[in-house]
């Protein structure tokens, strides 16, 4: 009972202690022994009625006093001598109850701190070691498991042949889903009972500490739901001060929440064989008996709980078979996908909608790649917004591989047809790449022995409140739309290897262009700059952090007519598109000052071509032509930072007065040229927005930080001062070129 105020709901059934009950079926006697003593130190109340003796007359006596010396000492000597007692049990016994020479079983089981359990039940039918018929059974039982050929066949054979063994009026092969939710998968029974075929029922009712309980204890059996526990005397271990554990005993007393449960189903008796694979909970054979108790002899169970075993081994080897054909299938497609990613000769995202495609991969209604640069799909995917924002809520989860099976419960912000796309799987790659596979509205209907929403379990008692287990077990059918079929544990395994084998692709091949364009961007860049007498020019590029390789240029040439050119540009991106683009803008724009050109005609040119060819290109461009002579400047900017114009220490810097015009790119701009002259003693600071721009600071307070910088400091070198301004590596390229008249 729970205390009045006590919130109720599944999660009470679930932390119930069904391994400690302090109590047992009383079909029969358990003895808590303690070894090598072998003195009773517990003992179920019900020994007086099953075997004649009194709670005091054994309780911290020696075995002998409950069994004879002579069945003590067989229990003594198995106990000696086997290590492993379950593969012994039962052991034979025969004692005198009421003055009659009855058979009995006991059941051993070893807990830790000396504990020994043992179990005595009075033997009904043949013996297990004595029944040929039931060996004969098991034995053609077997035979029929090794010769069915796939599960269904299976499951079939192994509840006729427990119900055959045992005598049930129903038994069930029961499967869970990766919820644990239940399906019957396999059903023989009485002629005039209902079918639960092909039901479902949800996780809760058998809580996980009662799952976890049958990975332990394989065969658990409650002979009659009316029974009265029969509690263990004294309730605690005398030596331990703590509840007995019963998790192996096969008296254990059941929780009352199941015995409820039972008999809201009609049922009078029940048996469960757990079904294992790998050592996890995969299925029961569940038995139900309705015409009353039943209890079937030991050497039936133990045929049936073998039978079990068996099963499960034959549906590990089956299963484990299709599983292997289905991961050698996405192994072989998988292999041929990724040797394709390694020809550099075809873009990545070509290569994965190519054939085989990822489509093979992982079969669905669509499939969305946005890979290396490059934006392609196959298959009916839904429109490109819809795929952003899923690739979004991918991003936000943190993981690796982002997978629903509904769109509408997961991302319900976006409001995407489940006709076209109801589920979907998404690799998340490095800088907001992805792929994401799509799957339309699988609509299904599934048939519950009951409404599982229905969770309602509390039932008020008075001023107190008793758990209560369902009642409904009429069939309840629920369609489950607006989700797609789910993704397979291989299919998600095939995600993980593409993944893994895309991001090492991407970092070569990432690795490979940054080699490439890092070769192409300092060849662009001048080997050294012009020495000009009464002047002073200096230089420096530094990349950005990571090797990330920008579009940052500069450039310094004398003309002809003896004035100097000296320009900073800056194209927008990274790596060898960046730098190719560089490239391009880099001599169109050279040799349009070299002609004679002035820098807002020599820029204006430039946007013309850019404009009319490379029509996706944004840079930002500084030029300046500077009569040597007399100091005179003819400067242009295409959405450049202007120049800093500084002259002695402790001087303000100013910017350099130059119109600043629209950058490279935009159709319809003009440029104009500015003049200016330059002082003896005066210097032009031009930079990139490398040099002043931060994440965690404004471009205005890198520009003050520059111009404190360079009024501080008498040293106007370029590369004093971009080592001044970025001491640590920074997130862009910074390139510097400094003019100073003597």
């Amino acid at each position: 009972m729970l205390p009045p105020g006590t919130v109720i709901d599944l999660d009470n059934c679930a932390r119930e202690p069904i391994h400690i009950p302090g109590s047992v079926q009383p079909r029969g006697v358990l003895a808590v022994v303690r070894e090598p003593s072998f003195e009773i130190r517990q003992i179920s109340a019900n020994v007086d009625d099953l075997l004649g003796r009194s709670v005091h007359e054994v309780l911290n006596q020696d075995l002998s006093a409950l069994i004879g010396i002579d069945q003590a000492n067989l229990i003594r000597q198995a106990a000696a001598t086997f290590g492993d007692l379950r593969q012994r049990n039962p052991l034979e016994l025969t004692m005198e109850v009421g003055g009659l020479t009855r058979p009995f079983d006991a059941l051993l089981h070893r807990e830790p701190g000396g504990i020994l359990l043992i179990e005595i039940e009075m033997a009904y039918g043949e013996r297990p070691f004595s029944f040929p018929n039931t060996y004969q059974a098991v034995r053609n039982s077997v035979e029929e498991l090794n010769r069915a050929d796939g599960l269904r066949a299976l499951y079939d054979t192994a509840a006729q042949a427990v119900r055959e063994l045992t005598g049930f009026d129903r038994v069930m092969v029961y499967r869970y889903d990766r919820d644990y939710n239940g399906e019957v998968v396999a059903e023989n029974k009485r002629e005039d009972l209902n079918s639960f075929l092909g039901l479902h029922y949800p996780a809760s009712d058998i809580p996980a500490q009662a799952r976890a309980m049958y990975e332990k204890s394989w065969l658990r059996l409650i002979s009659d739901v009316d029974y009265t526990p029969a509690p263990l005397v004294p309730p605690m271990n005398p030596d331990s001060g703590t509840p007995v554990d019963l998790t192996h005993a096969t008296l254990r007393s059941v929780s009352p929440i199941h015995i409820e449960y039972l008999k809201n189903m009609g049922v009078r008796a029940s048996m469960s064989i757990s079904l294992l694979r790998h050592g996890r909970l995969w299925g029961l054979i569940a038995c139900h008996h309705y015409a009353g108790p039943h209890l079937p002899p030991y050497g039936a169970r133990a045929a049936a709980e073998f039978l079990g075993s068996t099963l499960s081994l034959r549906m590990v080897d089956r299963f484990d078979e299709d599983q292997l054909r289905e991961q050698l299938a996405a192994q072989s497609l998988l292999s041929h996908l990724t040797a394709a990613t390694h020809n550099d000769a075809e873009p990545l995202a070509t290569t994965l909608l190519g054939t085989p495609s990822v489509l093979d991969l992982l079969p669905a209604t669509g499939v969305v790649v946005n890979v290396g640069g490059e934006y392609g799909a196959l298959g009916s995917p839904p429109a490109p917004e819809q795929v952003a924002a899923v690739a979004a809520w991918a991003r936000s989860t943190g993981e690796e591989i982002a997978v629903t099976e509904s769109l509408s419960r997961d991302v319900p912000a976006v409001p995407v047809d489940p006709e076209i796309a109801a589920g979907a799987l998404a690799l998340n790659l490095p800088e907001d790449q992805y792929v994401i596979w799509f799957r339309d509205e699988a609509v299904r209907s599934v048939d519950w022995g009951g409404d599982p929403h229905n969770k309602a379990i509390a039932v008020q008692e008075g001023d107190q409140i008793r758990l209560s287990p369902r009642k409904s077990f009429d069939r309840w059918r629920e369609v489950v739309d607006k989700c797609s079929e789910p993704w397979a544990p291989i299919q998600l395994e095939s995600a993980e290897g593409l993944r893994a084998n895309l991001v090492e692709e991407l970092y070569r091949r990432t690795r490979s262009a940054l080699r490439v364009a890092e070769v192409l961007q300092r060849s662009l860049l001048p080997e050294s700059i012009p020495t000009v007498e009464g002047w002073e020019l200096s230089a420096d590029y530094r990349p950005a952090a990571g090797g990330r390789v920008g579009g940052d240029w500069y450039d310094a040439f004398e003309l002809r007519d003896g004035r100097l050119v000296v320009l900073l540009g800056d194209v927008a991106g990274h790596g060898l598109a960046a730098a190719g683009t560089m490239a391009q803008l880099r001599n169109v724009l050279r040799a349009n000052l070299f002609a004679g050109a002035t820098p807002g005609t020599a820029i204006s040119d430039l946007n013309s071509f850019s404009v009319h060819l490379m029509p996706r290109t944004f840079a930002t461009v500084i030029v300046a032509r500077i009569d040597i002579r007399t100091g005179h400047v003819e400067a242009s900017s295409a959405g450049h930072l202007m120049p800093f114009i500084t002259g002695s220490v402790d001087d303000t810097p100013t910017a350099a007065p130059i119109k600043l015009s629209p950058p490279i790119g935009v159709r319809g701009a003009t440029y104009v040229t500015s003049e200016f002259d330059l002082e003896p003693g005066q210097f032009m600071v031009m930079f990139s927005d490398g040099l002043v721009e931060r994440r965690t600071a404004s471009i205005d307070e890198g520009l003050q930080r520059l111009s404190t910088q360079l009024a501080a400091s008498r040293d106007r070198r370029a590369p004093r001062v971009s080592a001044a301004m970025t001491p640590n590596d920074t997130d862009d390229d910074v390139t510097v070129i400094i003019l100073g008249r003597r």
